[in-house]
């Protein structure tokens, strides 16, 4: 199976490619270094691969991430045709949305329509989310166009939510600021999961199979 990533400028190292390699090396990884039109922006190039015809299911993911545990049953997790599967947001990055943009698994062939619709007029699309208040700037909003998208005509499926958290190192927080995030994060995860906790004294709990880090600067390295 092929797993798609984008990593375009300097804001993550070449570290983050080495992580993934190694940790995906079941799977063939390609890497998005360059915006495939001069006038994508940075994780808009995640659209790419919603432009092929293949009929096998492919992965895009973000690479601000941890893996951990047996995180392949995620990038394994069977689907449909017809059927696109994402991690749920119980977080909630935006009340009116269901899935987190740090996966995502489809047929490619099931999304022309996604990115046909997405090239059509992508400097559009790449202001509207930020326009209407939906997310901020400067460059955002995939996340929100690919669920709208789905819904249009595909089944929107999610893993199990006890599988993938967000999470913050603390960037541009106090202390105090930190502990409350995470303790509301926990007790969202514990309401969730049904599980105890999600991170105690420093470890994820094991069924955590991908932890997603909040924002460019919240880095898991």
């Amino acid at each position: 199976m092929k797993v798609y990533a984008v990593r375009i400028g300097n804001r993550y190292g070449p570290e983050y490619e080495d992580y993934l390699n190694e940790k995906l090396s079941k799977y063939e990884i390609i890497w998005i270094r360059e915006p495939f039109k001069s006038n994508i922006k940075l994780q808009w190039n995640k659209m790419l691969p919603m432009s092929q015809t293949s009929k096998e299911p492919v992965c895009v993911i973000d690479i601000d991430v941890i893996l951990q545990g047996d995180y392949e049953e995620l990038f394994d997790y069977p689907i449909k045709r017809g059927q696109f599967l994402g991690i749920q947001a119980w977080w909630k990055d935006h009340p009116n949305y269901t899935i987190n943009g740090g996966f995502f698994k489809y047929h490619p062939i099931d999304c022309n329509y996604i990115f046909n619709k997405f090239m059509k007029d992508p400097e559009y699309w790449q202001r509207h989310y930020i326009q209407n208040g939906t997310t901020v700037g400067p460059v955002n909003g995939e996340q929100y166009f690919v669920e709208d998208s789905v819904r249009e005509k595909l089944e929107l499926i999610t893993a199990p939510a006890s599988w993938v958290s967000r999470w913050s190192n603390g960037y541009n927080m106090t202390d105090f600021q930190i502990t409350q995030w995470h303790v509301k994060i926990n007790q969202l995860y514990c309401d969730i999961s049904g599980n105890e906790y999600l991170n105690l004294g420093g470890e994820f709990h094991p069924d955590i199979k991908m932890i997603h880090y909040t924002h460019a600067q919240n880095k898991p390295y």
